[in-house]
């Protein structure tokens, strides 16, 4: 056995080598600090492998083979790693430790803390969240050039991806069904500071070639319906691994093609996840909404009151900037929008903890009572 160094940043002991080499996930994001975060559960006898797709409390996982080291598919359970909070189970993209001698089925053993993570509200009226794919450098927004773009939903899907920690870039997709291109690019520049803007056609090859350049590791795809998502997947895995359907022409809507997330390995190394279209782009609170209205934000610090809500306040370098033309009340009412759908999910949230406290508190007492002793003070 090898010796350990010190701790590594996510609470795992670090150790110089392993005997079995799982070079072979190179492709798949393996790196020399996931295999010493792996080394104290190698050596307990589980393999390093990557979600690619869960299903039903089962999963699909990547893996080198312990013995030839060439990439194999597992079926395994995820019942051991399930987790009350729908956020903390296991998803396309996690790294996990199998349990390749559990039976009736290898098994999720234990899952890596993720490095970066979308998270969106659940659909409906409900407030806990949703992950959508973790462990991304990249969250790529395709938007589609047929119909003219939707930019406060670009701005929502911005804000979405510079939560979870990841570089966001936005793919104008069709390019070949319109003539004015890189004029809609410009616009959409505007309203995405800090994020690449690209004009894509998976008909023609335009632009390709820039993303995949753009998009190396992990990146997740995510998008509305018909915005030509999975023809991208298919001209960025050179291969028809996703099944492509027509739009509706009396207004570009697209059905679900795809329905579920999973993890595609692209032939140039890296790997894509592609996600169902979403029809519910809900925040889940966090510093994306900061991010993805920087322009705003740095407006604000010119502010004369340090708390400046932007509204009335004498000295408000926002407001100065909308009469002057320089901030468009458009991109204004986009930034209160999504501040006030963050504001609601902060109140639901502490709602629901200060439930899950209370709920807690009388599952003692009623424990107690029947005890015939008295709660602890």
């Amino acid at each position: 056995m090898s010796n350990a160094t010190p701790s590594s940043a996510f609470g795992f002991p670090t150790i110089a080598s392993t005997s079995t080499s799982y070079s072979a996930l190179s492709g798949h994001g393996w790196t020399a600090e996931l295999e010493e975060l792996f080394a104290p559960l190698i050596e307990a006898g589980l393999t390093p492998a990557r979600i690619a797709r869960v299903d039903r409390g089962q999963c699909d996982v990547v893996l080198a083979d312990p013995e030839s080291g060439e990439l194999r598919t597992v079926r395994a359970d995820t019942r051991p790693v399930g987790d009350p909070d729908p956020v903390n189970c296991p998803c396309t993209g996690d790294w996990a430790a199998v349990d390749l001698a559990a039976a009736p089925m290898p098994e999720v053993s234990a899952l890596l803390p993720r490095s970066t993570a979308i998270v969106r509200k659940a659909a409906g009226g409900r407030s806990d969240g949703q992950v959508l794919a973790v462990n991304l450098d990249t969250v790529l927004i395709a938007v589609s050039l047929a119909a003219d773009p939707d930019l406060g939903r670009i701005e929502r899907f911005l804000a979405l991806a510079w939560e979870s920690g990841a570089e966001p870039l936005v793919a104008l997709t069709k390019a070949d069904l319109v003539d004015d291109a890189e004029h809609i690019r410009a616009d959409v520049e505007q309203i995405a500071p800090g994020a690449t803007v690209l004009v894509v056609s998976a008909e023609t090859g335009e632009g390709l070639d820039v993303l995949r350049a753009c998009t190396p590791g992990t990146t997740a795809l995510i998008g509305q319906s018909g915005a030509g998502k999975s023809t991208l997947t298919n001209a960025l895995a050179g291969a028809r691994v996703m099944t492509v359907q027509q739009t509706r022409a009396v207004d570009e809507k697209g059905r679900h093609t795809t329905t579920t997330r999973e993890l595609i390995p692209l032939p140039g190394g890296g790997v894509l996840i592609d996600t169902p279209g979403l029809r519910e782009v809900g925040l889940y609170g966090g510093e994306g909404l900061a991010l993805a209205f920087s322009d705003i934000e740095e407006l604000g610090e010119d502010c004369r009151f340090h708390d400046c809500g932007h509204e009335t306040e004498p000295g408000c370098a926002v407001l100065a900037a909308l009469e002057a033309g320089v901030l468009h009340q458009r991109r204004m009412d986009s930034y209160r929008k999504l501040q006030r759908e963050n504001e609601w999910i902060a109140s639901r949230s502490d709602a629901r903890l200060a439930a899950e406290r209370l709920k807690k508190w009388k599952t003692i007492t009623k424990s107690v009572r029947a005890t015939g002793g008295s709660p602890k003070k």
